[in-house]
């Protein structure tokens, strides 16, 4: 089969799938339109974040046979559409599930460590040590919402602590050793900290409100390595102010671009970047001690740059062998 790569990933990938009789085309430098334009010449496209493939894209590609994503989620394909058009889909959540199941218990730790803002000002010469008081993870119960290959991966390394975890998915019987399964209205009243593991979708997109906020029974901590809008910034942070959530770590921005661009416009000075473009509850979230930012590497270590190579070329060459078609 011809493959187009319109995104860079590891070299493992291209290997394995020439290896198995594929012909790769780079197209790293291709704009969506120019992609377009030639999609018919394609069996298949490997995508990253770049851009979207809606259905204008499909009926471009009358000979596309698969869409791979080289990461876990695949909101920007149109994937009842392409399912429709009898199109495979691949993604990849095995190849970065641990490396988001360490960032998450990092961010965590850190936050219940103070260790961001210790180190800031041990830096700027202050010697704070009752201010920085910590707490333990241990005794604590830990809430995941969502219970997939992230989420798991993040339960299977909280093994190592004595604490509680529950998850909560609408999905039934999700549950195991590492986690048990509750209602949503049991999950609100124990937990001590939420972390969400959701793939963006219209019943994900801003959930985490007001309205969501509320219905805890104490406060929380918030860790979020899955979708940045899912969740709204500004009750997020009123929250964070008031005291109902206790600290924050995002790897994830509700303002973030699709393709993972940059969030400053102008890189020389970030100051002025973000008085001009980013709102202001995003603003103020900045400077809030409490809160660890990360632009969403969780799942972007060196490991697993590799292993969601390697996943994604497995899988097209246990569907397709050396591409006879359909």
């Amino acid at each position: 089969m011809i493959i187009l790569h319109a995104d860079t990933n590891h070299p493992t990938l291209m290997k394995e799938l020439e290896a198995a009789g594929h012909h790769n085309i780079e197209g790293y430098t291709q704009s969506r339109e120019e992609t377009l334009a030639n999609q018919h010449l394609y069996d298949g496209i490997i995508i990253r974040s770049r851009y979207t493939i809606d259905k204008e894209f499909i009926d471009a590609a009358p000979n596309l046979k698969f869409i791979g994503r080289v990461g876990a989620g695949l909101e920007s394909i149109d994937v009842e559409y392409a399912e429709e058009n009898g199109i495979t889909l691949f993604s990849a959540p095995e190849g970065n599930r641990n490396a988001v199941g360490e960032h998450s218990l990092g961010m965590l730790l850190s936050l219940f460590n103070k260790l961001n803002k210790a180190d800031r000002e041990v830096r700027d010469g202050l010697w704070q040590r009752e201010e920085n008081r910590g707490l333990e993870l241990d005794g604590k119960t830990v809430g995941l919402i969502g219970y997939g290959n992230m989420a798991k991966a993040f339960a299977k390394k909280l093994r190592g602590f004595e604490v509680e975890v529950l998850c909560y998915d609408i999905k039934e019987n999700v549950g195991d050793k590492n986690a048990r399964q509750v209602s949503f209205e049991a999950f609100a009243e124990k937990v001590d900290v939420v972390s969400l593991h959701t793939p963006l979708t219209p019943e994900t997109f801003q959930m985490i409100n007001e309205d969501f906020i509320g219905k805890f029974n104490k406060p929380f901590w918030f860790i979020n390595t899955a979708r940045g809008k899912s969740v709204v910034t500004k009750d997020l942070v009123d929250a964070l102010k008031d005291g109902r959530i206790l600290g924050a770590g995002l790897d994830v921005l509700e303002y973030e671009k699709d393709s993972f661009e940059s969030l400053f416009s102008n890189k020389k000075n970030v100051a002025l970047s973000i008085e001009n473009k980013i709102p202001p509850a995003m603003q103020e979230m900045m400077f809030l001690p409490n809160v660890i930012l990360s632009p969403h590497v969780a799942g972007w270590t060196k490991e697993s740059h590799e292993r969601l190579a390697s996943v994604i070329a497995t899988k097209i060459i246990d569907k397709f062998g050396k591409g006879e078609g359909k």
